[in-house]
């Protein structure tokens, strides 16, 4: 897998130009490395950020030219898509893992807002049943981030588990985002189930001059909180809304960061079916 796209290389060559004449120490090179983590973070998020960013300014000011806000973040998605890609800002291979997460997403979205977990209280063309079409780019936003992060920051993995039992966990966490409605919530089974396969995994990735190491549960946990934070944006913004959301803007539920948490396992399992894991070498 390449580390990075080919305007990615040009620019990642160009910040070791400035990067490298920098004072070295331990002061310096922590101050470097946290500096290069945030803009790598920045850079990863780069999908998800965009559409982040459109939804809040049209929350703020969204003109009357016939078209309807849902409509246009979904033809705005497709054009970021495409121009990301034309301008090599993202691989085919990460192409492909967006749309996996798109297709997937959108499964859930029909059944859950048939079931009524939440709803799109504004009008769309573009749209299946009650799901406008722009709500598949979310979950991409966040399968565009996992796959970017892989080789951004060149990540290996220690005592990765099976992939073929991360395969069926993933599947056992997405049946039961269905099936609760319906029968027991085996959430609590699956979270120590995740623990059991990844309580010993952990991820090396390079930031600038280091290789750094975190538990594979921590960084889980990580993501599904920034996603929860997020997800608050997105219904302050009335991307979408809760039911408890319908007569006024309330906190997100922190209970979502369960769901977010496990969302993450399935993140990374679809990545690793385009990306397979690749395993941490001292000297790699």
């Amino acid at each position: 897998m390449a580390r990075f796209t080919s305007l990615e290389a040009r620019i990642d060559a160009a910040a070791h130009g400035v990067l490298a004449r920098l004072p070295r120490g331990p002061l310096a090179d922590g101050a470097v490395e946290f500096l290069v983590f945030g803009l790598k973070q920045a850079w990863a998020c780069l999908f998800g950020g965009l559409m982040l960013g459109m939804i809040l300014v049209t929350r703020l000011w969204w003109p009357d030219i016939g078209l309807a806000r849902y409509d246009a973040w979904f033809l705005v998605a497709l054009l970021i898509q495409i121009g990301m890609l034309a301008f090599r800002l993202e691989t085919l291979s990460e192409a492909k893992v967006i749309l996996i997460f798109h297709v997937v997403g959108t499964g859930m979205e029909l059944f859950k807002t048939a079931a009524g977990s939440w709803i799109y209280p504004e009008e769309a063309l573009f749209r299946i049943g009650g799901v406008p079409l722009f709500s598949g780019f979310m979950y991409a936003c966040v399968g565009s981030y996992m796959a970017r992060i892989q080789r951004i920051f060149d990540i290996r993995f220690s005592y990765y588990p099976p992939v073929w039992a991360t395969v069926l966990l993933a599947l056992a966490i997405y049946i039961n985002f269905f099936s609760h409605h319906f029968i027991f919530d085996f959430r609590w089974v699956l979270f120590a189930l995740v623990g059991l396969l990844y309580f010993r995994s952990s991820m090396h990735y390079r930031v600038f001059r280091f290789r750094h190491r975190m538990p594979m549960l921590l960084a889980f946990l990580l993501v599904a909180l920034f996603i929860w934070i997020g997800e608050n944006i997105g219904t302050w913004s009335r991307a979408w809304i809760y039911p408890d959301q319908a007569d006024g803007w309330s906190l997100v539920s922190r209970s979502k960061l369960g769901s977010w948490y496990l969302l993450m396992l399935i993140s990374v399992v679809l990545v690793t079916l385009v990306h397979p894991p690749r395993a941490y070498q001292q000297n790699g």
